[in-house]
């Protein structure tokens, strides 16, 4: 199954400082901009476009249950994922398992923005956290 890169999301602390970095530094459109008190992601996000490439910026909103909150702890600001767009997650899905590939179920979700995901155990990817995603319904 074909996989490409839909986004990288990256771990900041100031969301209004890296968005002021990422529009005048790096020239990158600011789409959205929004909240997700969903448990599991406890976030605020600003998704940016730099010359047809997204990245999404993630700043924890509870700094004690907050996965983004959890991983600034441990690793510090940065590269927090990187997203594989698929064709069809439930394909992706099956195929992972019949490689032995796990995943975090309690993060299949879809968005805001109709993007299907979840991600994958970051025990089975050499320690990156990977992210697999669609878009049902959307071309």
């Amino acid at each position: 199954m074909e996989k490409v890169i839909d986004h990288i999301g990256i771990a900041v602390r100031d969301l209004d400082k890296s968005i002021t970095f990422y529009t005048n530094i790096l020239g990158g459109t600011l789409i959205d901009r929004y909240r997700s008190d969903a448990k599991g992601v406890e976030s605020e996000i600003a998704i940016f476009d730099i010359n047809g490439d997204k990245v999404e910026l993630l700043a924890p909103t509870n700094n004690t249950t907050s996965p983004i909150a959890r991983f600034i702890k441990q690793k510090g600001k940065g590269v927090h994922h990187i997203a594989y767009r698929v064709n069809n997650l439930d394909e992706a899905l099956i195929e992972l398992k019949q490689h032995g590939i796990r995943t975090l179920e309690d993060t299949l979700r879809i968005n805001k923005h109709g993007r299907r995901l979840i991600y994958l155990n970051p025990a089975d990817t050499e320690g990156t956290i990977l992210e697999y995603c669609d878009y049902p319904g959307q071309s």
